[in-house]
């Protein structure tokens, strides 16, 4: 017990001098201005980076490229070592697949019973994307602007396009439930809710931005920098990776199967 408390001093004491040596020492003086960096954040029209040579793009693109292979990789994995092996008595990979799955599929059978099949892969494709690439910027990767100042690839979703680009994918399979079941009292419908798409984009996108801005405005001033962006910072990620997941595929699968529900003939 004795031994513990001497380690959590001797902790205290490092992060003490630590903090103290970083305040003595200052900051080096800023390019941009806390209006400047928040801007950057939103619009993206400063700070962008030099893709592969060609085009100089968001981060936010690159960032999106990037998680797409993690997860195209780990589902490539999966299939080819872990699925194979699974068996009637599931192992804690198996057993955590397993659940992940069902809960999805589950979502998808309790929103639209008539039609679900498609629906369960796809909020279950969106969900995992919103999920890992919300997490993706905890990871704390660097890059190169076009001018040579390094830059924390954000979230992909932090991007106004990419989350208009998943809000209107969404509306567009809502759309084809409907086409499917009713043909086209499917459509009228789905465009009674025209309205849909815009709000799920920037519901994704202002809630993604908000963490973002947050965690930026933080790091910006040096008596804030210390220990706090790591609650802040690990807080609101967790957070929206998890609400966001959860109301985006909520939503998709509730007014999937609103439209997707069997027109019931008249006597």
């Amino acid at each position: 017990m004795k031994q513990h408390k001497k380690g959590f001093v001797l902790w205290l004491l490092a992060i003490a001098v630590l903090l103290a040596a970083a305040l003595l020492a200052g900051t080096n003086p800023r390019t941009e201005t806390v209006q400047e960096a928040m801007r950057d954040a939103v619009l993206h029209n400063v700070n962008q980076i030099n893709f592969l040579g060609i085009k100089a793009v968001n981060p936010g693109l690159v960032s999106a490229f990037a998680v797409t292979a993690v997860l195209l990789a780990a589902a490539l994995i999966i299939r080819i070592f872990a699925i194979p092996r699974f068996k009637l008595a599931p192992g804690r990979l198996q057993l955590a697949l397993e659940e992940v799955v069902g809960l999805f599929d589950n979502m998808a059978k309790g929103s639209s019973p008539h039609r679900y099949g498609f629906m369960g892969a796809y909020i279950f494709a969106v969900g995992s994307y919103i999920f890992v690439g919300t997490l993706f910027e905890l990871l704390g990767l660097q890059a190169l602007t076009v001018h040579g100042h390094p830059i924390t690839l954000p979230a992909p979703l932090s991007d106004v396009n990419a989350a208009i680009a998943t809000g209107t994918l969404s509306y567009l399979v809502i759309l084809s439930g409907g086409i499917a079941q009713n043909g086209l009292k499917g459509v009228g419908k789905t465009l009674k809710e025209f309205s849909l798409p815009i709000s799920m984009s920037f519901r994704l996108f202002g809630a993604l931005l908000s963490g973002l801005l947050v965690t930026e405005l933080v790091y910006y001033y040096v008596t804030l920098s210390f220990v706090l962006p790591v609650i802040v910072g690990v807080l609101f990620t967790l957070l929206h990776a998890i609400i966001q997941t959860y109301v985006l595929t909520m939503l998709t699968s509730l007014y999937y199967g609103e439209v997707s529900e069997p027109a019931h003939e008249k006597k």
